[in-house]
């Protein structure tokens, strides 16, 4: 019985997990607060960033399944918005 045991660890190890906006503004240095505000600013800008807006659901935590484009986009993003400063 436990090689199912083994392949369902397997399998819940392959699945990717989501990466949340706290760890990518870790990842990035900027605190989350400012890192949100970029993103909603960005999210508005439908041509430069396409799928950013499509993936974040209102009222929704911003989180991204590894390798996404929307991902790609939210780094993107934080790092070519002016954060106000």
């Amino acid at each position: 019985m436990t090689a199912p045991e083994t392949s369902n660890t397997a399998a819940a190890n392959d699945l990717p997990a989501m990466i949340t906006l706290d760890q990518l503004a870790r990842e990035m240095k900027i605190v989350p607060r400012e890192a949100r505000m970029m993103l909603r600013l960005a999210a508005k800008q439908v041509k430069v960033y396409p799928n950013l807006g499509k993936d974040h659901v209102a009222r929704q935590p911003w989180q991204w399944a590894p390798g996404s484009k929307a991902l790609e986009e939210a780094k993107k993003a934080l790092t070519s918005l002016p954060d106000g400063k």
